[in-house]
């Protein structure tokens, strides 16, 4: 959240922030940019075998600047290079980084923290267009980078999942395990909203019996589990089921592939950290968060 008062801008998210800072800046001052991480992680499992685990997790590096910060560098165009270095850089594979914004030193390989410098006069131009765009907007969004990590597998996920369905022509049992993994994370923070939902065929007639309560959207022929956080401090560490026994007209029922969606705030799998390097700007916040993408899996 950005707002004015007074001719000075205040740069916060959810409470946090590094203070007040000027819209007219003198030579001196040092300009506030913020970063966001925001990663996405799909995965498959089959059955209860880890091997069959496949995973992908992506995500993007986003640097945000103040809108009083076209006025500056109008002002001041031979502004310091931003220069900021990427921390836990061997995690990460298939990286882009803007090619119309950034440089970097391309010899140096397999370093665990790599260092990035903007092409001032084409973040100018491009903070410009968007500020002709978007002139009520307070703060403008720079994609930097993207980015694959480095996944071990199951290892590498933060809610490991197996699915197993028995049943006959009259009833289907279905079971899902979860367990909370904080080893994926580089620092444990808890899911959020996570939510389970399976297809069920075969004439659903009644729900027998449902362990957590869950929801039956008859309209779509699925069932619903939403568990509202999970960490290490849930109960058993976080590990538990979902049982559920649906009777049935049409049976039996076909094995179906469940879905499971959650988001996380304060924290990333691949445990990558931006640092400026140099003077002139100012870290004002670093936003770090994660969700799931196609996250299944399958009897």
């Amino acid at each position: 959240m950005v707002w004015f008062d007074h001719g000075r801008f205040y740069l916060s998210f959810e409470g946090c922030s590094r203070g007040p800072s000027p819209l007219t800046m003198g030579a001196q001052d040092t300009l506030p940019v913020a970063a966001a991480f925001t990663e996405t992680i799909n995965a498959y499992f089959k059955g209860a075998d880890p091997s069959k685990c496949v995973v992908k997790i992506t995500g993007e590096m986003v640097l945000s600047f103040p809108a009083g910060i076209t006025r500056h560098f109008a002002s001041h165009p031979s502004a310091p290079v931003l220069t900021f270095s990427i921390s836990n850089y061997s995690r990460l594979e298939q990286v882009l980084p803007n090619p119309q914004l950034l440089c970097c030193d391309t010899t140096m390989s397999n370093v665990d923290t790599k260092e990035f410098w903007v092409n001032m006069p084409n973040l100018m131009s491009h903070l410009r267009r968007v500020a002709d765009q978007k002139p009520q907007a307070t703060y403008y969004n720079v994609d930097m980078i993207k980015y694959q990590v480095a996944d071990d597998g199951i290892q590498s996920t933060p809610l490991n999942l197996a699915v197993s369905w028995r049943g006959d022509a009259t009833s289907t049992d279905l079971r899902i395990d979860y367990k909370y993994n904080m080893e994926a994370m580089a620092a444990p923070s808890p899911l959020h909203n996570i939510h389970f939902l399976v297809p069920v065929d075969g004439g659903v007639h009644k729900l027998q019996a449902m362990i957590p309560t869950a929801t039956w959207k008859p309209e779509q022929q699925k069932i619903l589990w939403k568990i509202p956080s999970l960490s290490q401090r849930s109960e058993n560490g976080g590990v538990g089921a979902l049982l559920g026994r649906f009777q049935l007209t049409e049976g039996p029922s076909k094995p179906s592939q469940l879905a499971v969606h959650f988001t996380s705030e304060g924290s990333t799998l691949s445990g990558c950290d931006i640092q400026l390097v140099g003077a002139g700007y100012r870290l004002s916040l670093v936003k770090k968060r994660f969700a799931a993408g196609k996250y299944l899996a399958d009897n």
